[in-house]
């Protein structure tokens, strides 16, 4: 498994630590033009929430990966909070926010993972 492969797969266990749900993988490998190889989104009922879940991915990737995001965006208000892993981007929202961004969306060449929440 690759690096960037693992690393999704870490940032997914950190969302799910603080039951963050509708987390959508995008695979944006094969896409021209394309800022990384994976944008991870998923939402928070709260900004606390989301706070906590931006709290848990960074712990999770530095534990397990030994990986810390070059930039993380957003934290202030808490309803958008975009991390920058250099090959993946993670993007953890209110769902209001989310609806109206609708990231998952703007590459329709993209490949789409849908996890199922674990409640």
């Amino acid at each position: 498994m690759e690096a960037s492969t693992q690393l999704v797969e870490t940032i997914k266990k950190g969302i799910q630590e603080k039951k963050g749900s509708q987390i959508v993988i995008v695979d944006m490998q094969g896409i021209e033009g394309a800022i990384c190889q994976y944008f991870v989104i998923c939402q928070g009922n709260s900004p606390s929430q989301v706070e906590a879940i931006a709290e848990s991915v960074e712990e999770f990737a530095r534990n397990e990966q030994q990986e810390k995001p070059t930039a993380v965006a957003g934290l202030e208000n808490a309803q958008w909070v975009a991390m920058d892993y250099t090959d993946v981007m993670v993007h953890i929202f209110l769902p209001d926010v989310r609806a109206y961004y609708d990231l998952e969306h703007l590459w329709e060449d993209a490949n789409l993972t849908n996890i199922p929440d674990l409640d």
